[in-house]
């Protein structure tokens, strides 16, 4: 099966720090599958490292409609470069035809399920990261990991 992974959950220094998420579960547990990475946020054209983000007015559903943007703490809108890293990371799963995909949690980006409010105060919400969104909407399964 081919999956598509967050490229920092195979250790690959994209996150927004400059670091990754390293998780050997994830990998080990997909020796047989052909995993293919992507960070829709480098994707999309952000630089790594880059200032945090996080989604304001919503989650990843309220950014592909129009009704929530992403913004930096200071109030940069990066929510071009986050549609267009979903974008990226969908047509990259189709022209693949991945089975399901892997992404990191809580990002504004690949979160599934879980994702910071938009305080900047780590607190979390119920809602999914735009690419997550933009997968999901398309009918294509989205695994979180932390």
């Amino acid at each position: 099966m081919k999956i598509l992974i967050s490229a920092c959950l195979l250790g690959v220094n994209c996150r927004y720090d400059g670091g990754n998420s390293r998780d050997e579960n994830a990998i080990s547990l997909h020796q047989s599958d052909e995993l293919i990475p992507v960070c829709p946020e480098e994707a999309g054209g952000l630089p790594t490292p880059r200032p945090a983000v996080e989604i304001v007015g919503g989650d990843g559903n309220d950014v592909l409609d129009g009704k929530a943007r992403v913004l930096t703490a200071d109030g940069v809108d990066k929510t071009e470069e986050f549609l267009k890293g979903a974008q990226f990371a969908l047509e990259l799963a189709q022209s693949q035809s991945a089975t399901s995909v892997i992404l990191k949690s809580k990002s504004p980006s690949c979160g599934c399920g879980e994702i910071y409010d938009g305080s900047f105060s780590r607190t979390l919400i119920s809602g999914d990261g735009v690419t997550t969104a933009l997968l999901k909407r398309h009918g294509i399964e989205v695994i979180s990991i932390s």
